[in-house]
């Protein structure tokens, strides 16, 4: 496998990726230094990129490379990894159902995608059948459509090079790396453009040309009918997941506890992470320096976002951070709507009802007490998760199906192992992590009964 990787998991994946014996190819120069070895320049097979909202990876590229990478990416229990039906560089046949902002919403075998009007030609309207590539995919928590392209390329893994279909001359970032093009042996097919990325300003004469002579062999794969030429996939890191890639990141370079985590929140904690590990290694994770600089604190608004094994992320609304803990720990509170009952109490949810929710850094478990606008408790649901992470704007965790309750008249209950069991036979929760599960699903119900 040659891999060409970028964000904030970068290092630390590529020493694993090096560790399992593949190869690391397009490297900044950060991370020339930190390896004190030069990695080369030639195209690669698989593209693994950070998520925009920093949660995870995506991975593009030739199947089989896909689906080892997804392997090797297990780094936690709460690793998660899903197929991406729409991967980078796939080409469906789609059909618009309506417009949205500036652009059209287009139907897809994989779902829905959104084709900005500046990247079609010609005039679009409903109904409209359209031949359209992936130009950026979209992690399945997200919420977020794919966006797509009338343009079709055959483009390599990582954005070395790439033909564009129905165009011709060369695109390059500069002239001198335009006319590196004519001293090529590979033969540019019909009807095709080049396209050379900022990667390959610098890249060797070889490296250059067998990235052209991948993207022609793509070239002729689009133009026999072949839709997806690559795989994709998404891989969702969990609190244990990025402290075990702090782990490997320290084998390279220095590396604060929490790196990861800590960089996940923002772009402003990530900056921030870089500076303080320029200064000095700070020992344990220091939560609260992080929740102070860049909250949560009282009197923040947080969202609870709920995920679920399959990738999708629920919302369950916003609250208040009433309370504030330097360990770790908030309480939110949160005023409920009437309508419908709570899960698993069977209790109405009334006009004036509040869920007051403890959530603990790390902790494999929360509880939500809901009362009523006097104060009079309803029931309590104990929710079993990934480990829960407090970032400035939400929590976030990955819910694990078997939960905990207790009713107003004492009794205990734990439900939906059920759930849990469906999951695990479909393998969306690994054996591993289905296990720690129910163990703290059973010592939260001893706990409370």
């Amino acid at each position: 496998m040659r891999v060409a990787l970028r964000g904030i998991y970068t290092t630390a994946l590529s020493r694993l990726f090096s560790e399992a014996g593949h190869e690391v190819v397009q490297a900044t120069e950060p991370i020339h230094e930190r390896f004190a070895e030069e990695f080369p320049d030639g195209p690669a097979n698989l593209s693994c990129a950070t998520s925009r909202d920093r949660q995870g990876v995506s991975l593009s590229g030739d199947p089989d490379a896909v689906a080892e990478a997804k392997e090797l990416l297990a780094v936690g229990r709460d690793a998660f990894r899903w197929d991406d039906p729409t991967p980078l560089g796939s080409i469906h046949e789609g059909t618009v159902e309506g417009t949205r902002g500036g652009g059209a919403v287009v139907s897809l075998d994989g779902g829905r995608s959104y084709l900005p009007f500046d990247d079609t030609e010609g005039y679009v309207e409903k109904g409209d059948t359209l031949r359209v590539q992936v130009t950026d995919p979209a992690a399945p928590w997200s919420g977020d459509d794919p966006r797509v392209s009338t343009a079709i390329s055959a483009r390599t893994p990582g954005g070395l090079a790439a033909l564009r279909e129905g165009e011709s001359g060369i695109d390059a970032p500069d002239a001198e790396t335009a006319g590196l093009v004519d001293l090529l042996s590979v033969e540019v097919p019909d009807g095709w453009g080049v396209s050379l990325g900022r990667r390959a300003r610098g890249a060797g004469l070889d490296d250059l040309d067998e990235a052209l002579s991948r993207a022609a062999v793509l070239a002729g794969e689009i133009e026999e009918g072949e839709s997806n030429p690559y795989a994709g996939a998404w891989c969702w890191f969990g609190r244990e997941s990025r402290f075990s890639l702090d782990d490997v990141r320290r084998e390279v370079t220095t590396t604060m506890a929490g790196h990861h985590r800590i960089k996940a929140g923002s772009n402003r904690a990530s900056d921030a992470v870089d500076f303080a590990e320029a200064l000095c290694e700070p020992e344990g994770f220091p939560f609260d320096a992080v929740a102070s600089q860049f909250g949560p604190q009282t009197g923040d608004g947080l969202a609870i976002e709920h995920g679920k094994p399959t990738g999708r992320v629920i919302t369950l609304g916003r609250g208040e951070v009433t309370e504030y803990d330097p360990e770790g720990s908030i309480t939110l509170r949160r005023e409920m709507t009437a309508g419908g009952s709570y899960d698993a109490l069977d209790v109405p949810r009334e006009s004036g009802d509040v869920a007051i929710t403890t959530l603990k850094e790390g902790r494999w478990w929360y509880p939500t007490v809901y009362e009523t606008g006097d104060g009079e408790t309803k029931g309590t649901y104990v929710n079993v998760c990934t480990p829960v992470e407090l970032f400035p704007n939400s929590a976030r965790y990955v819910d694990l199906h078997v939960d905990v309750i207790r009713r107003t008249d004492g009794t205990v209950e734990r439900v939906d192992d059920d759930e849990l069991d469906a999951a695990v036979a479909t393998g969306l929760v690994r054996d591993e992590l289905a296990e720690k599960a129910r163990d703290v699903a059973t010592a939260i119900e001893r706990a409370l009964s």
